[in-house]
């Protein structure tokens, strides 16, 4: 019998084998309250997308989990009693009301007959059957039908039915199949033999079974189910003549119909309510089994096997309930009897499961049932803790403890305490956690002993022979069991529950703050909400092993893995099997995990819990799209709205119906935003967008945070006045970017006319300088000359005076001729300065020697500005050599290009300036020069530096070196032109 419990441990086991079905946890009952205001709901169908639909007398409904979509007159039915709804495989959904109006959905518009013609057409004199092809629908009247009639796409043609029909004559048709156009039928008045008609060659076959009249035929593939009131017979087609019984059931009640689900298992309603189900399928084979009487106070209209095994009833007068896959194949699997209590504490041993309830009454599960065991009766003192151990059972209730021998069925009522817990202590003893302290007890000699007293403890746990946790509701102490001395520990955690996982690790459940990992000296871990946690809020802690643990909470339980650094936490609720979300604790055998809940005892497979998926297989269905102020249902279309009307409003369903309304949608737009938001409307609304393109993306989350498994992508566009238009924005922007660069280029011509203007006096006035300059040099070299000239005739040497005058003349036409010049070849001022020297050595009788040397790197072509060089020259002879006695003057100048500047030389070896380096000296024509130096460099962007240096002071020999540099000089690349 273990055996068998393990292999269907899939799930949690629901709470009561009781007849009466509704009251199951598990079963949901949606009715007016909900949206579903009706009285009588008839056919129940799902669509390819999921959703489910409700045919009522007020009309369709339909329902995505979370909300009722009501259809009636004021949206086009002309007919609200909606016995069928037939959804096709291209979304439409046929509306078969009671006596013809027939109507379709499409793109979430009603269309009926005075829209569509050709709905007309349909004419029967009795509710139709049906026979779907894909998004074709084949319907015919159950009594003497003439017509088939065909439907796609909104079209109808007919197939007519030739059957002879004798007068007073009423044929009972059913079973159409298309693929071999054959349906079946038979005089409903007198029975007798089932005939198959041949829709295409008009042939009529008798076949080999005969039927009482009043009988009611279903088909499903080739199973065939026959009712006739309590009398139930099953046929398989052998071939389309030959039908073959299988298997028959006779129900103590007249049965009002039959229906076989998806998974062709028969569902039988009774006429004075309740359902018979048959859990094996008509394609097994054997007999029917027993089947199970559910639901006894309600009239069933319908059954629906949803696509997830989901199981949903509609009824006359209550609504319609629906009940998960895993909670109906727990309860038709493994139902235990008088399991309905509020557990608030589970424990075990080797053999049995001990439930702690809400009162003074407690259960022990052994082989798939529980047997009370009651303390006192209608005492509603609650169980706080049971410990169990060989045949010892403690019961803790909050003022009560009794202890139980489970071989000899022996209770015994120990003292009176006003319990918080109970931890196992020492072999054969437990500790008791209490309002008053911590009390030892043995329950082999039934002795007590004081561990700590007069303090309020709600939880402890021994970590070494003579030491152990004792928490209160506010702090964590090392209490010492030999002083009795306690020792703050942690300080603000409210522990409820401390386990050891392994060697100097223990984890401990708090009242607010999640999990605690903790070792001897400190706190490792947090496990929190934040960490992945249902709830800060922990009941209690079972240990699966050194790495795993489970947390039971008030909103689920949770499995806790360290793996490391990592934490894994897998949350389980009432959507995984859970029978209720409230868990007060879990036991753990091999692999099978037992759970005490509000709602009694659940079992689970651990693996098969494991082995579950992370994710929801559905995704995220867009009803419908507000943009641009209109509602548009096919999103296949392009969506586009425009400015001002640049709101969009998404109507979205998630149809996950287990997780029972509990859903929302996790959702960003691409094109505007990077970041998720979450929601639980189905409304999901963007206001003001601005034009652009957009991807609409959305994922559906359940109740137990699982998402669906891809996200629902929808892809609009906001398009833009004309003003707000790429090309209008472009024009502006190119308009005002012509303006504003005519504007700039006015402004900035007006400037540089200005400046140029400036520029052009400015260079007037330089030039006029510059012929000041020359005007006050050639007066001042020619008096220069006359002065020598006078010299030599006042010592009345005439030769000289004529060689000297030869000189003078020839300097003088040069001159004037440089004069006019603002530049002059290397070449010239050399030969210039020889003409100048020459005639200086004549006055001073070879005074002085002299030397002009012009480097190989120099170009004789080169520039240099005119008359630059001759006054430093002239400084020399007048300041440097003319007064030498000891020794003969020398003069020597050097032209020597250095990189990029050119670098010209005047050095003497005369008296000397004595005061080093100078920037300016004191010689007229030297004060010329530099003048002359700061106009050229405004005048042509000429930079010429000069260097004057007292030599003694730079290199310990008499004598005056001058240095001009001209920037820039890069060989006949040079600014300097003429």
């Amino acid at each position: 019998m273990k055996k068998i419990i393990i292999f269907h441990l899939f799930s949690f086991i629901l709470l009561s084998s009781s007849l009466f079905f509704a009251q199951i946890p598990g079963m949901v009952n949606y009715n007016e309250e909900d949206g579903l205001n009706n009285s009588y709901t008839y056919s129940l169908s799902q669509d390819p997308s999921g959703l489910i639909w409700i045919g009522s007398d007020n009309g369709l409904f339909r329902f995505d989990g979370k909300e009722f979509k009501h259809f009636n007159n004021k949206h086009g039915l002309k007919n609200i009693e909606a016995l069928s709804c037939v959804p096709l495989s291209n979304g439409e959904i046929f509306v078969a009301p009671f006596l013809n109006d027939f109507a379709y959905l499409k793109n979430g518009k009603v269309i009926n007959s005075d829209m569509n013609s050709e709905l007309k057409k349909i004419q029967l004199t009795h509710n139709p059957d049906y026979y779907i092809d894909g998004s074709s629908l084949y319907l015919y009247s159950t009594y003497n039908p003439n017509q088939i009639y065909f439907y796609k796409n909104g079209k109808i043609n007919r197939i007519p039915v030739n059957l002879n029909v004798k007068s007073g004559d009423e044929y009972y048709s059913f079973g159409l199949n298309i693929p071999d156009h054959v349906f079946y039928l038979f005089n409903q008045y007198h029975g007798g033999k089932v005939m198959a008609y041949d829709i295409i060659s008009k042939k009529k076959t008798d076949c080999n079974i005969s039927v009482s009249k009043s009988t009611f035929i279903l088909r499903k593939g080739d199973i065939f189910v026959f009712r006739n009131k309590r009398n139930i017979d099953v046929y398989k087609l052998h071939h389309q003549f030959y039908f073959k019984k299988i298997k028959s059931y006779k129900a103590q009640q007249n049965v009002d119909r039959h229906i076989i689900d998806s998974k062709y298992r028969l569902w039988l309603c009774l006429e004075e309510g309740g359902i018979l189900y048959f859990k094996e399928s008509l394609l097994e084979d054997g007999e029917l089994s027993n089947p199970v009487k559910m639901m006894e106070n309600y009239i069933i209209s319908d059954i629906l096997i949803d696509k997830d095994n989901n199981t949903w009833f509609s009824t006359r007068n209550n609504g319609l309930f629906f009940i998960a896959d895993r909670f109906f194949k727990n309860y038709m699997q493994l139902p235990i009897k008088n399991n309905s209590s509020y557990i608030t504490v589970i424990a075990r041993n080797n053999h049995d499961i001990y439930l702690g309830y809400n009162e003074a009454k407690s259960g022990i599960y052994h082989n798939g049932r529980v047997t009370d065991l009651v303390f006192e009766k209608n005492i509603k003192i609650e169980h706080k803790a049971i410990f169990a151990e060989g045949n010892t059972v403690i019961f803790g209730l909050t003022r009560m403890l009794f202890q139980y021998n489970t071989k000899i069925k022996e209770k015994h009522m120990l003292n009176s305490f006003v319990l918080k817990n109970i931890v196992p202590y020492t072999p054969g003893s437990i500790l008791l956690c209490t309002s008053d302290g911590i009390i030892s007890y043995n329950y082999h000699t039934r002795k007590y002993m004081d561990v700590l007293s007069k303090e309020r403890i709600y939880t402890a746990l021994p970590y070494t022979n003579d030491s152990l946790f004792a928490g209160n509701f506010k702090d964590l102490y090392k209490v010492s069991t030999v002083t009795k001395k306690k020792t703050l520990f942690l300080e603000g955690y409210y522990f409820t529950d401390i386990k050891k996982l392994r060697d100097n690790l223990y984890a401990g459940a708090t009242n607010l703050n999640g999990i605690v990992l903790f070792d001897n000296t400190r706190i490792i871990r947090k496990i929190t909400e934040s960490t992945g946690l249902t709830n800060g809020q922990i009941k209690k802690i079972e240990v699966e092993n050194k790495n795993t643990f489970w947390a039971s909470t008030n909103y689920g339980l949770s499995r806790i893995e360290l793996k490391g650094d990592d934490v894994k936490i897998n949350n389980f609720t009432q959507t995984d099997g859970l029978p209720s979300n409230t868990v007060a604790g879990c036991v753990i055998s091999g692999d099978t995990i037992f759970v005490g809940t509000s709602k009694g005892l659940g079992i689970l497979s651990i693996k098969n819990l494991m082995t579950q998926k992370n994710f929801i297989d559905k995704k995220v269905i867009i009803n419908s799209v507000i943009a641009g102020g209109k509602e548009i249902f096919d999103t296949h279309q392009p969506l586009i709205g425009q400015t001002p009307e640049n709101d969009i409003i998404f109507n979205v369903s998630f149809p996950d119906f287990t997780s029972q309304g509990k859903i929302s949608y996790r959702y960003t737009i691409e094109g505007l935003s990077t970041g998720w938001q979450t929601s639980s409307s189905q409304k999901i609304a963007f206001y003001s967008l601005p034009p652009g393109n957009y991807t609409f993306k959305v994922f559906g989350i359940g109740y137990n945070g699982k998402r669906s498994y891809a996200p629902t992508e929808v892809h609009f566009e906001i398009r833009p006045k004309f003003w707000q238009a790429w090309w209008f924005k472009t024009m502006i922007i190119s308009l005002g970017a012509a303006a504003l660069f005519i504007l700039i280029t006015v402004y900035f011509q007006k400037k540089r006319n200005k400046k140029l203007e400036t520029l052009y006096y400015e260079k007037k006035i330089a030039e006029l300088e510059l012929q000041a300059i020359k005007a006050q040099i050639n007066p001042h070299f020619i008096y220069n000359c006359l002065n020598s000239i006078q010299f030599l005739l006042y010592k009345k040497d005439y030769q000289e005076t004529e060689n000297y005058l030869e000189i003078f003349a020839q300097m003088i036409r040069k001159t004037l001729h440089y004069s006019e010049k603002t530049f002059m070849p290397i070449k010239e001022e050399a030969e210039y300065l020889t003409l100048y020297l020459n005639m200086e050595k004549l006055r001073l009788k070879d005074q002085f020697d002299y030397s002009i040397t012009i480097s190989e790197k120099v170009n004789e072509n080169w520039v240099v500005p005119s008359l630059l060089i001759q006054p430093f020259v002239e400084n020399a002879i007048k300041h440097g050599i003319a007064g030498l006695t000891d020794r003969k003057g020398n003069i020597q100048v050097s032209f020597d290009h250095t990189g990029t500047s050119l670098s010209v030389i005047i050095e003497d070896n005369g008296i000397g300036i004595g005061k080093g380096k100078q920037k300016k000296a004191d010689s007229f024509g030297v004060k010329l020069s530099q003048k002359r130096i700061e106009t050229f460099r405004q005048l042509f962007e000429t930079h010429i530096l000069l260097e004057i240096y007292d030599l003694y002071e730079k290199e310990q020999r008499p004598g005056t070196q001058i240095k001009l540099y001209i920037k820039p000089y890069e060989n006949q690349n040079t600014s300097m032109h003429h």
